[in-house]
């Protein structure tokens, strides 16, 4: 595994413990405040280890050339 992807690795382990440790004691409110930010880590870093960009606003059937195309300034 490369560096990026230990670390990666090491956040959502540490994430994930500390949300048990809110859990344990009963901390329901707190898990449930926190669900969303979970799982949008999760999901940046699923995306991460797999290399793929996420965001942009192309549709799914833009070509990557046309995208990229897209995020340059136009000249004035």
């Amino acid at each position: 595994m490369s560096r990026k992807q230990v670390l990666t690795v090491a956040v959502l382990v540490a994430v994930l413990v500390w949300s048990t440790v809110m859990t344990v004691p009963g901390e329901l409110t707190a898990v449930a405040a926190l669900l969303p930010s979970l799982g949008l880590l999760v999901q940046q870093i699923v995306a991460a280890l797999h290399g793929t960009e996420t965001g942009g606003n192309a549709p799914a059937d833009t070509p990557p050339a046309a995208v990229a195309a897209g995020r340059e300034e136009s000249p004035r």
